[in-house]
């Protein structure tokens, strides 16, 4: 209890979480961007590709367009972190989200003619579709370090963990629109207007970021590396108390000016780390149930307002498992999350492989779709976010993040992109695939990954430079 008091005494709470909620409305549009096609794929897939003549391979990639541009953004925003503030970035990707919700939504605009689908009207929606992206991937590994750098130790994990919420909110909020727009309309009024209207539907959300983001400060570690201390030191105070915010800046002053910012300046492991954590977190599938939700609910012998509820549903059970994380991310720590749903994953994926050889449709399909889905949202959902925003060290964190992030998009991309093509050649196989990785993830967590539970992000830049420095201490002996 004394050990408590002292970590809080000083914070301001309030303060915290205004700042931590304003961003989250980034984590918000991040999954409201993501998962808004799912609504509208089958209708995009008429207009703009069965029109057209096209092949399952466009249609995939078509839908996964958006990751194009989360792989561009997630690759240049150590760019713009580093060189401009993260704060600034963030409005920029508050940009990029208002533009791509009037482009995807009526692609058309001022070169082409509604209703009379060309090519050149498909790369103009796939255009508008790669810019949301490129704000995605912006806001997915900024938004997780604003907060990151923002918050005390002993409630980071709980508020960075908040972002995943916001994720998995906005996919919900985006699956009640969607239905909302679909309920009781035509299947032809859906394929002309209603798709439309859910694009449209996120220029709300996405100026109302923009406009709050004017409110929020920097982060103090960022006003520290850009020589703007005194700056950093207020923001600390109003967060943690003038006494603790000295000790705070002394820290981070000595982690910043003690290294190069060299991307493998701290050795290869922490960036190897980075890069796994992020591609495991794709390739167990999980943007496959979030994209294609609907259909695979078609394909149990639901109907169009059936299909969409049911993934209302499924959204559901999303925040409250994501809600689990978030309650217990920094009492049990990283590691047994991230291995307990690794392994609710597998059972998922393993037993729909099982239903999908046999042909077996019905409820219980959708049970093992809500096992797999809740294993995630309690585990790699936030956790991995979590993770990703505090191994890095201060002076190459922008990097490190940036490289971290795109690794995660060109994952997703890859595996969102091939699973009409997966499920054309096998069901059974492309399930089992996933259970698979979800089995690797396990034990890639239990060998490589350490517990940063109750760490400050100077401390893991410790661990990080003790190890780089054991390494290069045995490869001076090794040569002796």
């Amino acid at each position: 209890m004394i050990k408590n008091e002292k970590e809080t005494a000083g914070q301001n709470i309030p303060y915290i979480a205004g700042i931590t909620l304003i961003a989250t409305l980034g984590g918000l549009l991040f999954g409201y961007d993501t998962a808004v096609i799912s609504g509208a794929e089958r209708s995009v897939q008429l207009y703009l590709v069965d029109s057209l003549g096209l092949s399952t391979w466009v249609h995939g990639a078509t839908i996964s367009s958006a990751l194009i541009g989360c792989i561009i953004g997630g690759a240049i925003s150590g760019v713009f972190a580093s060189g401009i503030g993260r704060k600034k970035t963030l409005i920029l990707a508050a940009i990029l989200f208002f533009i791509s919700a009037l482009g995807s939504g009526y692609p058309e605009f001022l070169f082409f003619n509604e209703g009379e689908p060309t090519m050149g009207l498909l790369y103009m929606f796939n255009f508008y579709r790669i810019i949301g992206g490129i704000g995605v991937g912006l806001a997915s590994a900024v938004v997780p370090v604003y907060i990151g750098e923002i918050a005390p130790a002993n409630m980071r994990g709980r508020l960075v963990s908040l972002n995943q919420f916001a994720i998995i909110f906005g996919m919900l909020v985006v699956y009640f629109v969607n239905w909302g727009i679909a309920s009781g309309e035509s299947v032809e009024w859906l394929n002309s207007v209603g798709w439309r209207r859910m694009f449209l539907s996120e220029a709300i959300p996405a100026g109302l970021f923009g406009v709050l983001l004017f409110f929020v400060p920097e982060t103090p570690r960022y006003l520290s590396m850009a020589g703007r201390d005194e700056e950093a030191l207020q923001i600390l105070t109003k967060v943690n108390g003038g006494h603790r915010a000295r000790e705070i800046l002394s820290e981070i002053k000595n982690t910043v000016e003690h290294h190069s910012g060299k991307l493998f300046s701290y050795g290869k492991t922490v960036i190897v780390i980075g890069i796994l954590l992020s591609v495991f977190q794709q390739f167990v599938g999980i943007n496959v149930a979030l994209y294609y939700a609907p259909r695979i609910f078609e394909s149990m012998g639901a109907g169009k307002d059936a299909s969409l509820l049911q993934t209302v549903v499924m959204g559901v059970i999303n925040v409250i498992f994501t809600v689990v994380a978030i309650l217990t991310v920094d009492r049990w720590g990283r590691k047994p999350l991230l291995m307990v749903g690794s392994i609710g994953m597998a059972v998922g994926m393993f037993a729909i492989a099982g239903l999908a050889y046999f042909e077996i449709i019905g409820i219980s399909t959708l049970v093992f779709i809500i096992i797999y889905t809740a294993s995630f949202m309690m585990s790699w959902g936030p956790i991995c976010w979590v993770l990703i925003s505090e191994i890095f060290p201060n002076k190459i964190r922008g990097k490190a993040v940036a490289v971290a992030v795109a690794a995660q998009w060109t994952a997703n991309f890859f595996i969102s992109a091939t699973y009409p093509s997966m499920m054309e050649f096998s069901g059974a196989f492309t399930y089992g695939f996933y259970g698979f990785m979800s089995l690797l993830s396990f034990l890639f967590v239990w060998k490589m990954i350490p517990e940063t539970k109750g760490k400050s992000l100077e401390e893991m830049e410790q661990l990080w430079k003790g190890k780089s420095s054991h390494l290069a201490d045995s490869k001076v002996t090794a040569g002796r």
